[in-house]
């Protein structure tokens, strides 16, 4: 050590004389002091190895050399090292042999660290799972956590030394006799919380049978620590005492000892210690609800401690009386918060009782605890046998006079929570009830969106919404039609109602967003059956959206859309004209909104009442826009037009489950097909409504076929404007869009149609006088009939398209593929018999089409591949085998599509020599010998091929083992290299 100090302390010098040099010599030391100090020698300044290397060398000596003494470090050193490193705990005692080798001044170390040894074994060790928690306090550095530790070795020790199992009930009884044995309070508090553990694990028998033994026990020591300054012990012996009560049966608490131990578990729950406390409204808590006896067959309605416990809590509230600290009070309204549902109705009435006196004190946080008891109460949900009907009513009636101010912003969002519950619970117990207190709330809560805090509104205005969601809602459809001058209990919704629609008074400008969203919410849920009492509203709304600058147009417009979805928009229009009729003299149209609103928003309307108010409106319009265009006056002109155009955009929705179709349609049908064919600008809107009548609007037989009788004049029309060239069929999208209105029709059109328009498009489509872009269209038209056809249909259309399957023209060939892969895919009847008819015809056509499948058609060609492999049998293995060198390529597609249906069908192969047999075993190494032959073919070859055993081997992993994956791959790999 002296040395290596020696040595260390002549590097800091020459590392202070290089410094000195070159501070001397920008001038920062005093004269001759340069000369004192050590220098480099002439053209050596640059030299990064110095001669003097004595510390390098003394630590090379510690890596490459043995050391000259001899180590402290023993193998037995290293294992305990590594032991206490990974955190095991499972230190055995050594033997003599195997001691470490150590000084003499190091003797005590070496007792130290065997006792702790045997100490950790016996913690360590411990097979009880109870305990499991305690095994990582040994870690810690609390003097707690160790006690715990030593305790519990030690119980272990004896456990073990008795021959015993280390079951829970020989750790009950070891820690109930060290109990008693113990006298400092570290240990006593650390065998209460052993005893906590053990005792939740105890067979209830047990616990019974020795209820009077350790009852005692627990409460000697309750009554020795309740005054003492730790706690730690007390609220573990009181936990203790908790779970000992829980275990016990019914018959037990007809004993008055049972009564005895739990009154001396119940008055710690106003101790002043909080943790203390904590323990015992934890402990009560948990017998009134948790007890075993309360889950069993014949469980009683209440725990039989339910009316002492509520005793309790009056006399105590009583005793403390309008103490200026109410300390006591809030304690025992802490405990009635969680324990007031468990009681029975007779106590429950004398406890509120006892609440509502309480809250006259006008104690702020003794009322906010009262309203949380209640909350309590009611979100509960309980039996009639705890909360009647009647007495959910009368405290609804009493906590009216305990309304808080609307600027007091804490206790009157707890007051609208506790009222919402209370309501709630109400409706469950009896509607009626529930229905005639709600007027009185409505109101209330209207006052309180007068309150300057915005959090009370939002509290209110969700108040109302909850409530009628949840208590109007579910009772509307057994309510007819709501007037002013109905009966109870219509009557009480009317009130309801005018008490929120007083909210759009000017009063209430500065909450007007969320009156209106409580306004929509009404409209959902009562606009069918109350629209005679909303006429007024609706207009007031109205009003309102056209008043200037009215911020709030988009809350009008979604609740204006609420009436309409539910009232219908024969009602809204006789309520709120559109004002619109083409005579206008001015062009302002106040009301035009409405048309978005409706649009948005109709369903389930009468497709009769678009037949007879808007058609006509709409062709007022369209005439007087063309009056205007050929005035000259092109604004006017296309105000007209987009009305007109949004006039027609209400047609999807009255398409969206309409009421009257077997009588309606044939009255709309052929203006349908007139705007389809002669009006471009609607042909969009009116596909888009025939599609949504078919897939929405026909539930029933009757109604498809009702609409389906029209196909013959509805595709016919289809036909022709998709076989249009664009400029006058349309855009890319309108075309796409007939074509999606063509299948959803064939749908519900009769097959023999089907094939009528199939053998007429198949003439078309060999016709010399048809063009590509004809041609390309037909096909299109093909491909969603063909899977609606006959087999004699089908038979007679494959050999239509057969020679387009080698087509030079790609679209002609992509698309007579996707023919192929519709009848193939198609899951009806005539489809599946005509592929098995043809089976050999399309494998040979398809064969024969290999080498000059384009790489557009890949996509179809693949699918419809990969249907005709679904079907194949042993027979039919060369042609899978035929197959494989493409599938393989088209790995490496640039279409995303063919890539994905190469994989599925490389996938359905293997399946398919699965089932050819004659084991899968076997079957998948014929398949796959297939697949290596791709790694001896060129560099493109054996990407693909790689890719393709890679989706093999993960679909198959099962099928085969990956040692003869290997052995098989092997000569093809090496041939390839």
């Amino acid at each position: 050590m002296a040395a290596g100090a020696g040595n260390g302390k002549g590097a800091v010098g020459a590392a202070a004389r290089g410094a000195g040099a070159s501070m001397a010599r920008s001038g920062r030391l005093r004269s001759g002091a340069a000369a004192k100090l050590k220098r480099w020698r002439k053209g050596h300044s640059s030299d990064s190895n110095p001669e003097t290397r004595q510390h390098r060398l003394a630590a090379r000596s510690r890596f490459c050399s043995r050391p000259t003494e001899k180590s402290n470090l023993t193998v037995d050193a290293v294992k305990l090292h590594n032991e206490l490193q990974s955190g095991s705990l499972r230190l055995e005692r050594t033997s003599d042999s195997t001691q470490f080798r150590m000084d003499k001044d190091s003797a005590e170390e070496a007792a130290t660290e065997k006792s702790s040894g045997t100490f950790l074994s016996g913690l360590s060790d411990c097979t009880n799972i109870t305990f499991s928690k305690v095994q990582r306090f040994w870690e810690s550095n609390s003097a707690a956590h160790k006690e715990i530790c030593a305790v519990l070795a030690a119980v272990t020790e004896v456990i073990r030394s008795q021959g015993g199992k280390e079951s829970e009930t020989e750790y009950f009884a070891a820690l109930m006799t060290t109990l008693e044995a113990v006298e400092s309070p570290e240990s006593l508090s650390a065998v209460a919380y052993l005893l906590n553990l053990v005792l939740k694990r105890v067979p209830s028998p047990v616990l019974i049978k020795k209820f009077s033994d350790a009852s005692k026990a627990f409460m000697s020591i309750v009554s020795s620590q309740a005054c003492s300054s730790s706690t730690s012990a007390l609220r573990w012996v009181l936990s203790c005492l908790a779970t000992l009560l829980r275990k016990q049966d019914l018959a037990a608490w007809s004993y008055p000892v049972t009564l005895q131990v739990y009154h001396g578990l119940l008055s710690f729950c106003v101790h002043t210690k909080p943790k203390v406390r904590k323990a015992a409204q934890y402990g009560v808590c948990s017998v009134l609800r948790g007890s075993e006896f309360m889950f069993g067959d014949a469980a009683p309605e209440h725990h039989p401690a339910a009316p002492s416990t509520a005793k309790f809590c009056v006399q105590e509230i009583e005793k403390a009386g309008g103490a200026k600290e109410a300390t006591t009070t809030l304690h025992v309204l802490a405990l009635l918060r969680d324990v007031l549902p468990c009681f029975p109705a007779a106590v429950v009435k004398t406890c509120c009782e006892t609440l509502l006196r309480v809250m006259t004190l006008s104690h702020v946080l003794v009322t906010a605890c009262a309203m949380q008891a209640f909350h309590s109460l009611f979100s509960a949900q309980t039996s009639v046998a705890c909360l009647p009907a009647e007495l959910n009513a009368q405290i609804i009636t009493a906590l009216y006079d305990y309304v808080p101010s609307t600027n007091d912003l804490q206790p009157l969002l707890t007051w609208l929570s506790t009222m919402e519950r209370a309501h709630i619970n109400l409706g469950r117990l009896q509607k009626d009830l529930c229905w005639a207190h709600l007027p009185r709330l409505f109101s209330t809560a209207m006052n309180c969106f007068l309150s300057p805090h915005s959090q009370v509104v939002s509290a209110a205005a969700q108040t109302l919404e909850t409530l009628l969601t949840q208590c109007i809602a579910p009772h509307m459809e057994d309510l007819g039609s709501v007037s002013a001058s109905a009966p109870a209990p219509a009557a009480y919704l009317c009130k309801m109602f005018t008490s929120v629609e007083e909210g759009l008074t000017y009063h209430f400008h500065a909450a007007w967003n969320q009156v209106l969203r409580v306004l929509e919410v009404f409209f959902e849920t009562c606009g069918k059956q109350c629209h005679p009492i909303m006429r007024k509203c609706l207009q007031s709304l109205c009003d309102l959206r056209l008043s200037p600058h009215f911020p709030y147009a988009t809350e009008v417009d979604q609740a204006v859309g609420a009436a309409v979805s539910t009232m219908g928009p024969e009602r809204l229009l006789e309520t709120v004209p559109l004002e619109i009729n083409g005579k206008e003299e001015t062009l302002d149209f106040p009301r035009s909104w409405l048309l978005p609103v409706l649009r948005d928003n109709v369903q389930g309307a009468r497709l009769g009442f678009f037949t007879s108010y808007f058609l006509p409106l709409a062709a007022t319009l369209k005439s007087r826009a063309l009056e205007f265009t050929q005035a000259g006056k092109n604004v006017e002109a296309k105000i007209y037009d987009t009305l007109q155009w949004q006039v027609w955009t209400l047609l999807p929705g009255f398409c969206t489950h309409p009421t009257d179709v077997l009588g309606a349609f044939k009255g709309l049908a052929r203006t349908l097909g007139m705007a389809i064919s002669e009006r471009p600008d609607l042909r969009p809107t009116v596909c888009q409504a025939l599609r949504t009548l078919i897939h929405k609007g026909c539930k029933t037989d009757a109604e498809r076929a009702e609409v389906g009788r029209f196909a013959k004049n509805f595709l016919p029309i289809l036909f022709n404007v998709y076989s249009q060239p664009e400029e006058n069929g349309g855009t890319n999208a309108q075309r796409r869009s007939v074509l999606d209105t063509v299948r959803a029709y064939l749908t519900i059109t009769d097959p023999q149609m089907v094939c009528g328009f199939l053998e007429k498009a198949s003439a078309k489509l060999t016709s010399p006088e048809s063009s590509e872009f004809t041609r390309l269209s037909i096909l299109d038209l093909v491909v969603a009939m063909a899977p609606y056809a006959d087999e004699k249909s089908l038979d007679s259309l494959y050999h239509t398209i057969q020679p387009s399957l080698q087509s030079k023209e790609h679209s002609m060939q992509k698309k007579a593929y996707r023919v192929l892969e519709e009848v193939c895919a198609a899951p009806h009847t005539p489809c599946q018999a005509f592929v098995r008819s043809h089976l050999q015809d399309l494998q040979a056509a398809l064969l024969d089409s290999l080498k000059s499948a384009a790489s557009p058609a890949k996509r179809p060609r693949l699918k419809c591949l990969f249907h005709i492999v679904k079907q194949l049998s042993a027979e039919h293995e060369p042609f899978v085998t035929a197959l494989v060198p493409e599938v393989i390529l088209c790995t490496k597609e640039v279409s995303v599509g063919a890539r994905k249906n190469a994989f599925m069908l490389l996938v359905e192969m293997g399946h398919a020599f699965i089932r050819f047999g004659p084991t899968p075993e076997e079957a998948m190494q014929r398949f796959l010998l297939l697949i290596y032959v791709g790694l001896t073919g060129s560099v493109t070859m054996i990407s693909c091929t790689v890719l393709a055993l890679t989706r093999l081997f993960f679909e198959f992993k099962g099928e085969q083992e990956q040692e003869d994956c290997g052995d098989e791959a092997e000569p093809f790999s090496e041939g390839g290299c």
